[in-house]
């Protein structure tokens, strides 16, 4: 047994991929796709890092340097290369509150504490569970999270300084007009339309790194007045420093943060890990969920240590790598380097970059993410499924990822069950072999769902004195199955009538054995050559 379990614990610790470059092979041509997919990817983290840290309430720097921290660690030891990490809107929503009531010291520890959940997280393998999520599910994140990418950047449609001194959110702040409104827009519309043309003139350049650098220079050449990335907040600063949070090592202490490092650590593994399913459909990559676990727990866990917010996987970023050309570790780290730079030496180049441009990024970001073959399909698939997919982007949208996930995945397993309680049913017939003896032939899976209906299949008053139940069809899965199976041996042997099992499968014959309901001489082997008919014991369950 100890042999078993440690191949067991081999076999799920293999060693992680983390070659730089696992697939593509190092050229010249490979290297500068990747710099400069990096560099447009840590562009447009600019302003997405400082907005999140005003949303959380903590100073932008805070926010920076989660960026540069979670996306370099990430993308050294990620489980998917290609994915971009940083500070998120979904992590700073949650953090707000504890920041408001406690300080930015508890945010530290909080986000350490997260950290330490997710490494944990990846260490017993939880990453393979993001299986469960259904298609529909999938769906309903992308479309849901393609509209809060688009919504957060209406913000940059206020005027500067507004938005934070009168509150967080698509409530505060005093929206552009006039002719300050409408040169954004044709920024915005611009920066779009040479994203859309730029890859049927030339892919030596990233379309959106060339939207951003066209547009920027049109507004610095002739002194066009819109928002900048510098109205946001100035970006310069110097390096992290380790900095233990400042907090008192008490059992209060974790009564306050582990809520919060509770919920933060699930909805960044759950946006992580639909992100890295994402990415693998476009890169035509799997695996490695369990790694990627484990790697933003590292890096939450390092960030809490260097002043930083903590982050996860970003969808929006993530897609302008991947559609840049992005497909190694090289893209992720050069993009955290070159934050790390503007922070420290180019924060005044950076900051005259216009919002406009960084919007219409995003914009095209929204575009290519939403799923609008869904819109499409909504009338071909079963409607559960369409009803799942709405529900789970109205949820994304209106509340946050992690519950639309676990909303959807719940309504879906319910659905599932429901279908397959409805399936049970029971054909029956004279015994050929027993005379006298009536046979049911049970179909469809025996479970919680179907525990009823299994137990209003038989005639207990009108059959013979010997019942035969064939599972050669069915299956049975818990202890509801366990529990209908008892509750009708007892009926039928309070009306004097003998019950036995038949055709019992494998794991079937294991589970009854387990809970002491078959009445065998030996530990027989359920093989078919020779059909074995068991006896059920009752009252083990209570059944009655």
């Amino acid at each position: 047994m100890k042999r078993a379990l440690l191949a067991s614990f081999a076999k799920g610790s293999n060693m992680p991929d983390l070659r730089w470059m696992p697939d593509e092979g190092f050229t010249m041509g490979r290297l500068r796709i990747e710099l400069l997919s990096g560099l447009t990817v840590a562009l447009a983290l600019v302003p997405e890092a400082v907005a999140f840290a005003f949303v959380a309430g903590v100073h932008p720097l805070v926010g920076l340097y989660a960026a540069f921290l979670v996306g370099l660690i990430t993308a050294l030891i990620g489980g998917r290369p290609g994915m971009i990490s940083g500070a998120t809107g979904a992590l700073a929503v949650v953090m707000v509150a504890l920041v408001a009531q406690h300080g930015v010291e508890y945010l530290f520890a909080t986000v350490v504490l997260m950290g330490l959940m997710q490494i944990f997280a990846g260490a017993m393998q939880w990453g393979k569970f993001i299986r469960l999520v259904p298609h529909p599910v999938m769906l309903g994140f992308v479309n849901g999270l393609a509209i809060v990418i688009f919504l957060a950047q209406l913000t940059q449609f206020k005027v500067p300084g507004t938005a934070e001194s009168s509150g967080h959110g698509m409530g505060g702040g005093d929206w552009l007009t006039g002719w300050p409104l409408v040169t954004m827009l044709g920024l915005v519309a611009l920066t779009m339309a040479i994203i859309w043309v730029m890859p049927r003139i030339t892919k030596v350049i990233p379309a959106p790194l060339a939207g951003i650098g066209v547009v920027a220079g049109l507004v610095i050449a002739f002194g066009i007045d819109v928002p900048r990335v510098g109205d946001m907040a100035s970006i310069q600063g110097g390096l992290p420093g380790f900095h233990i949070p400042m907090v008192p090592l008490t059992w209060e202490t974790l009564q306050i943060i582990l809520p919060y490092a509770v919920i933060l650590a699930a909805i960044g593994l759950i946006e992580s890990l639909l992100t890295l399913n994402l990415v693998g459909e476009i890169t035509g990559k799997r695996g490695g969920a369990s790694q990627e676990c484990i790697a933003q727990g590292v890096a939450n866990t390092v960030t809490g240590f260097f002043g930083g917010m903590g982050g996860c996987a970003m969808i929006g970023q993530s897609m302008i790598n991947v559609k840049s050309g992005g497909r190694t570790r090289i893209a992720g780290i050069a993009a955290a380097v070159f934050l790390l730079i503007f922070i420290l030496f180019a924060s005044p180049i950076i900051e005259v970059i216009p919002l406009a441009a960084l919007v219409g990024v995003m914009f095209m970001v929204v575009i290519g993410t939403f799923a609008w073959n869904s819109l499409t399909i909504l009338r071909k698939v079963p409607k559960m499924d369409a009803f799942v997919i709405l529900l789970v982007t109205a949820v994304t949208v209106y509340e946050d990822l992690a519950v639309a996930v676990v909303v959807g995945v719940i309504v879906s397993a319910l659905a599932y069950s429901w279908n397959n309680a409805r399936r049970i049913h029971a054909r029956t017939r004279m015994s050929i072999t027993d005379k006298g003896a009536k046979v049911y032939e049970i179909q469809g899976p025996l479970f919680f769902g179907s525990s009823d209906g299994f137990i209003e299949l038989f005639d207990i008053a009108g059959d013979p004195d010997t019942v035969i139940v064939d599972f050669a069809e069915s299956r049975v899965v818990d202890q509801s199955a366990l529990q209908a199976i008892e509750a009708v041996a007892s009926k039928y042997e309070a009306a004097g009538k003998v019950i036995k099992l038949r055709h019992l499968s494998r794991d079937c014959h294991s589970l009854l054995t387990k809970a002491g309901h078959l009445m065998v001489d030996s530990d027989d082997d359920p093989d078919y050559e020779l059909a074995v008919d068991y006896h059920v014991r009752t009252g083990i369950l209570g059944g009655h």
